[in-house]
């Protein structure tokens, strides 16, 4: 049975973790939060991700999934066969304060605590979003710490899940893409995966650099995709078009398809925002002036977004937020996820609240991270509690139970009928049959 250490069991890490012990394999999930470990360790998810915490409790009761916050603990991994575990990497990397690079601070931390003490030639594999160049660096920098010197080997494999369906996009991805500096490595990585590409999932092997450019170059085209259609909006606005219908006049064309061409309040999150900001950095250190740009304007018409909200939003309010209670339906950046990092929702919501208004939030599953990292907000319990009394009512997250509440109901709650929905994914017909004055980004008033 092949051993596998996953070091970082944050959302990527521990998501790996235990979708490679359902596979079989024996797996250590490594991190220094210690408390993050306990609850791992019970069975307990310290995030929601649908379907994670069947999956986790069912590994850990089976043994197969253990959890440690100790590097020695990794290194000794497989005893006398350490030298066949692997190691994956799947530690965060966030913009560096103040600016838009990556900052690969924590994988470098892994590399120096774990690389002293792997005294045999063993395989780091690396997961984490980083900068083109970094696998390259880490190599050095392992070779040169650890023992076994110029033996240590090191691959990237980037990963590329969806919050809502990271457990699907581990064990069913699309692709699985490898870069490698040599053919031990290459059957290593191959092996581990065998049970994915024994049922036809592609497998593409590549140089470091490629591998690390893949994950950068694929948001990118995702969040371009969006801020397009975002700017298409601004465009229909203007036009008295309706941004909806021409979206779907596109999705119809086989080249350019329906998928991530929503309009709307934006993209956020803990990827797509920073990893599109780190690739715009990397793009001008390497001197590639049009795709730095470039990718400047797909961010910028991405913040746009927000700041159109908020202005529909006061225009919804006869001007002025002076004294306005506004309810505000979801906090996660994401509908089937608890994630609030770099959230377009609570973003509008906190400027909302800095120019006058009583502002009540209502998310199904991420209030209490929401109300940790904007506690001057006010939280409710329901859709209906936070419209209670509200002169607006805000979509901003498109949950589902959101699209399936009845108008007529939440009509009955709210001081005035006006509906924004910033993800276009209200029945607008049945709202204005209820009596709401409904208003959506990119479409005419009427419609």
């Amino acid at each position: 049975m092949k051993r596998i250490t996953v070091i970082g069991t944050g959302y990527l890490g521990a998501v790996h973790a235990a979708s490679l012990a359902s596979l079989g394999y024996e797996v250590l999930g490594m991190d220094v939060d210690a408390e993050k470990i306990a609850a791992l360790a019970a069975g307990r998810p310290p995030f929601f991700e649908p379907g994670f915490d069947e999956l986790l409790s069912e590994q850990v009761a089976s043994g197969r999934l253990t959890f440690t916050n100790s590097y020695a603990d990794v290194a000794a991994f497989g005893g006398d066969d350490r030298a066949n575990t692997v190691h994956f990497v799947c530690v965060n990397t966030p913009q560096r304060k103040g600016e838009y690079a990556a900052d690969t601070a924590y994988i470098d931390s892994v590399i120096d605590g774990l690389a002293p003490l792997l005294d045999v030639p063993t395989l780091i594999i690396g997961k984490s979003t980083v900068p083109a160049g970094t696998a390259a660096r880490l190599t050095s920098r392992l070779r040169a710490l650890s023992p076994a010197g110029d033996e240590m080997r090191l691959a990237w494999n980037p990963e590329f899940l969806r919050e809502g369906y990271a457990i699907e996009d581990t064990l069913r991805p699309d692709r699985l893409v490898i870069g490698v500096q040599d053919e031990e490595s290459e059957a290593a990585l191959r092996d581990v995966y065998k049970p994915l590409t024994d049922t036809g999932i592609p497998l593409l092997v590549t140089d470091l650099a490629t591998s690390e450019l893949v994950k950068a170059a694929a948001n990118a085209f995702l969040s371009t995709k969006i801020s397009f259609i975002n700017a298409m909006a601004e465009v229909c606005e203007a036009a008295g078009a309706d941004v909806m219908l021409l979206s779907k006049a596109l999705s119809f064309d086989p080249r350019i398809g329906g998928r991530f061409l929503v309009p709307g309040l934006g993209f956020g999150g803990g990827c797509l925002p920073k990893d599109i900001r780190a690739f715009m950095a990397r793009a001008g250190e390497l001197g590639a002036d049009q795709a730095l740009a470039f990718l400047k304007e797909v961010d910028a018409i991405n913040m746009r977004r927000r700041a159109r909200t908020v202005d529909l939003a006061r225009e919804q309010c006869d001007g002025s937020f002076l004294g306005k209670r506004i309810a505000v339906w979801g906090a996660a950046f994401k509908p089937d996820t608890d994630d609030v990092r770099d959230s377009p929702a609570l973003n509008v919501a906190a400027s909302i609240l800095l120019q006058g208004a009583q502002v009540t939030v209502y998310d199904p599953k991420a209030n209490d991270t929401a109300a940790k990292n904007f506690p001057t907000l006010n939280y409710a319990d329901s859709a209906l509690e936070a419209a209670r009394g509200a002169n607006l009512i805000l979509h901003l997250t498109e949950w589902r139970e959101f699209r399936e509440l009845d108008p007529n109901a939440v009509g009955e709650v709210v001081a005035e009928r006006r509906v924004l929905d910033g993800r276009n994914a209200l029945d607008s017909d049945l709202w204005r049959a209820a009596g709401f004055t409904y208003r959506a980004l990119g479409r005419p008033s009427a419609v």
